[in-house]
C-alpha cells in the first residue's frame, strides 16, 4: 500500500494542499489570497517533480486503477504548468473585473487546484472507474470556475450551460463505460483490451461509440463542441486560458491513453470516428472563427481547430503518431497561453477589460511590443514557418504519410489554409488599421515577462528544442505500446 501510495505522489500533494488551503481560506477570507496563491502554485511545482521523479520509479498502482509512467508525467507536466500560470495570471484580472470589489477570492487557486488532481487522475487512469471519477472531479471544480464571477451574466450563463451539457456528456460516457463493462466483463483497460481483440462484438462497438463521444465532448471537438464558444467567452479569462490549455491536454491524454491501452485492438472501429471527429474540427474551427469580431470566442474556435490537428496524429495509431500528438500539445500550451496573456492586456483607460478584436486596430503604432507578440502567436497558431507552430502540424501530417495516408494529410494542410485566414485578419487589424482607443497601462512585469518567455518559444529560437522535446515525447508515446 505504502509504495501503490507513493506512486499517486504528485495527486497526493494537491489534495492535501488543497484541503489545508481551503481551511485556511475558509478562516482567514480573501485576505490570505496572495499567501494561497503561492503555496498553490508551490504545490503544483512539487508536484511536478514528483510526476518527472518518482520516489519508487513508475508503476501500477491498487490492482491498475492507476498508472504512474513516462506517458503521464508528460501529460502532467504540461498540465501543471498551464495550472501554474493560470493562478499566476489571475489578481491582475480580477482586480479590475465589474463587480469584483478589486479583488481575487481565495477560492480561486484552490478550485483550479482540484480541477488539475481531476486532471491528473484521468491521465494515469487505467481502468474506467478511475476515469470517470477524475473526470468528475476535474468537471465540478470547473462548473464552479466557469461562472466565478457570479455577479456577470455571461460567466453565469457560462457557466449554467457548461454544468448542462456536461452533464449530458458526462452520461453519454457512462452509459458507453456501462456497455463495455456488460459486453467484457471488466473496466481495467488491459481486460477491456483482451476482450475487443477476440472480436468486437454490437454491443462492444456502441460501447466504444458512446465512450469517444463522451471523451469528444471534453476535448471539444465536432459534433461535440457546441459548449465551448460559449464558456470560453463568459469565462473569466484566466479560466479559459486553464480550459484551453491544461484541461484540453488532460482529455487529449486521457483520449490516447484510452484509444492506445483499452480499445488499440478495435482500432480499424474508432478509426472512423477520429477521422471524421478530426475533419470536422478543422474545417469548423476553420470556418466559423471568421465571422468573430470577440477575440475570446475566435480562440476558442482555434481550440476547436487545432484538436482536430491533434486527432489527425491518432490515426496512425502507432508511437510516432502518439508522439506527433504529444509533441503538439506542449506546443500549443504555449502558443495558447501567450496569447490569452495578451488579451489580458486589453483594457481601457479604467483597467476594464476589453475583448473586441476591433480594438486591436493600429495596436502596431500604439503597443509595438505586445502587437509584435499577439502577431507571433497568430502566426505560429497558423503554422506559418519559420516560427515554431509549424513543427507540431509537421510531424503529425508527417505520421500520416508514413502509413500511407497522404489524401488526410493533404486535407489537412488544405484546412490548415482555411484557419490561417482569420489569424492573418487580427494581424492585419493591428498593423494596418488606423489606430483605435489606446489600451490601459499594463504595469504587470509578470504577464510581461510571461508573454516574452512564450514568444520567445514560438519563434525560430524555438526550434533548438526539437531534439529533447521530440526524445521526452517519443519515450512518453512508447510507454503506452509495452510490447
Amino acid at each position: 500500500m505504502g509504495a501503490a501510495l507513493l506512486l499517486t505522489l504528485p495527486e497526493l500533494i494537491l489534495s492535501l494542499t488543497s484541503l489545508a488551503l481551503l481551511m485556511v481560506a475558509a478562516y482567514a477570507g480573501d485576505r490570505s489570497v496572495r499567501m494561497v496563491s503561492i503555496l498553490s502554485v508551490a504545490a503544483l511545482v512539487a508536484a511536478a517533480f514528483a510526476a518527472l521523479l518518482p520516489p519508487t520509479g513508475y508503476g501500477i498502482a491498487f490492482g491498475g486503477l492507476y498508472r504512474a509512467d513516462a506517458f503521464s508525467a508528460f501529460a502532467k507536466l504540461l498540465i501543471y504548468v498551464a495550472a501554474g500560470v493560470s493562478i499566476v495570471i489571475a489578481p491582475a484580472f480580477f482586480h479590475r473585473a465589474p463587480g469584483q470589489g478589486g479583488t481575487l477570492r481565495a477560492e480561486y487557486p484552490i478550485l483550479i487546484l482540484l480541477s488539475t488532481i481531476g486532471t491528473g487522475m484521468m491521465v494515469s487512469a487505467g481502468d474506467m472507474l478511475t476515469l470517470y471519477v477524475g473526470l468528475e472531479l476535474q468537471s465540478l471544480a470547473s462548473y464552479v470556475l466557469a461562472s466565478f464571477m457570479r455577479r456577470d451574466l455571461r460567466s453565469a450563463e457560462s457557466g449554467l450551460k457548461y454544468f448542462v451539457l456536461g452533464a449530458l456528456a458526462s452520461g453519454i460516457l457512462l452509459y458507453g463505460i456501462s456497455l463495455v463493462y456488460g459486453f467484457t466483463g471488466t473496466t481495467q483497460y488491459d481486460g477491456i483490451a483482451v476482450a475487443f481483440r477476440e472480436g468486437l462484438s454490437t454491443g462492444q462497438l456502441f460501447g466504444l461509440v458512446f465512450v469517444f463521444a463522451g471523451l469528444a465532448f471534453k476535448i471539444a471537438a465536432v459534433p461535440f463542441h457546441m459548449w465551448t464558444p460559449d464558456v470560453y467567452e463568459g469565462a473569466p479569462t484566466p479560466v479559459t486560458a486553464f480550459f484551453a490549455t491544461a484541461q484540453k491536454v488532460g482529455a487529449v491524454a486521457l483520449l490516447l491513453r484510452v484509444a492506445v491501452e483499452a480499445m488499440g485492438s478495435a482500432s480499424d472501429a474508432w478509426m472512423q470516428i477520429v477521422i471524421f471527429s478530426a475533419l470536422a474540427s478543422t474545417i469548423l474551427g476553420g470556418v466559423a472563427a471568421i465571422g468573430q469580431s470577440n477575440i475570446k470566442r475566435l480562440l476558442a474556435y482555434s481550440s476547436i481547430n487545432n484538436v482536430g490537428f491533434a486527432l489527425f496524429g491518432l490515426v496512425p495509431g502507432d508511437a510516432n503518431g502518439v508522439s506527433s500528438v504529444l509533441t503538439y500539445l506542449a506546443v500549443y500550451i504555449v502558443m495558447t497561453l501567450g496569447s490569452f496573456l495578451c488579451i489580458l492586456r486589453m483594457r481601457d483607460a479604467e483597467g476594464r477589460p476589453v475583448e473586441e478584436i476591433s480594438a486591436l486596430s493600429g495596436l502596431s503604432r500604439l503597443r509595438p511590443g505586445l502587437a509584435a507578440a499577439l502577431a507571433i502567436f497568430m502566426f505560429s497558431l497558423a503554422g506559418i514557418p519559420p516560427l515554431f507552430g509549424f513543427w507540431p502540424k509537421f510531424l503529425v501530417f508527417d505520421a500520416l504519410v508514413a502509413i500511407g495516408m497522404w489524401p488526410l494529410a493533404m486535407v489537412g494542410i488544405a484546412t490548415s489554409v482555411i484557419g490561417a485566414y482569420y489569424y492573418l485578419k487580427i494581424v492585419k487589424t493591428m498593423y494596418f488599421d488606423e489606430p483605435a482607443t489606446p489600451f490601459g497601462a499594463s504595469p504587470d512585469r509578470v504577464e510581461g515577462g510571461l508573454i516574452a518567455v512564450g514568444a520567445l518559444i514560438v519563434s525560430p529560437l524555438g526550434y533548438l528544442l526539437i531534439g529533447p522535446l521530440g526524445a521526452y515525447s517519443l519515450a512518453a508515446a512508447r510507454a503506452l505500446f509495452p510490447g
